[in-house]
């Protein structure tokens, strides 16, 4: 029961990122005066990502007779911190959005490393779909630094 409780944990940090990641998204939208289209349909996007991410990661933690946390992290709420700078989305500057989207992705990244080197996680199946989840994520976060760039690029 131990290694269900460990594996649990896991996979709840998970969720909780992933929740954080919605909620960031969702305020970058809200927030942003006059948001570019393409912006947001690329946070639509994401946001749609995760909660199929977290829909996948609650089935595994049923399967192992856990309960799921649905809420964000508790730890200051990681991924969200950077969607709290109001005058980061009132300003509407699109490179500012995009750097601090970035700096909301690599935090994900590091949840994701932190999952796969947790004590426990021995599953292959579950550490398959943690590996999955994180390349598609890390897809998203190149995809936000490749507009952020190119925006500057523009900017120059």
């Amino acid at each position: 029961m131990e290694k269900h409780e460990a594996i649990n944990e896991v996979l709840n940090d998970l969720v909780k990122i992933n929740n954080d990641r919605i909620a960031g998204y969702e305020r970058a939208i809200n927030e942003s005066k006059d948001l570019d289209i393409d912006l947001k349909a690329t946070f639509d996007g994401m946001i749609r990502q995760s909660n199929q991410f977290k829909r996948e990661l609650t089935d595994k933690i049923l399967r192992h007779e856990g309960a799921v946390e649905d809420e964000t992290t508790t730890t200051g709420n990681i991924y969200r911190a950077w969607m709290d700078i109001k005058s980061t989305f009132t300003d509407s500057d699109r490179h500012s959005i995009l750097e601090a989207c970035e700096f909301g992705e690599d935090a994900t990244q590091r949840a994701y490393d932190a999952a796969l080197t947790a004590d426990g996680l021995t599953d292959p199946d579950l550490r398959n779909l943690i590996t999955e989840q994180q390349a598609e994520l890390k897809k998203s976060h190149d995809l936000i630094k490749s507009q952020r760039e190119a925006h500057q690029l523009l900017k120059q």
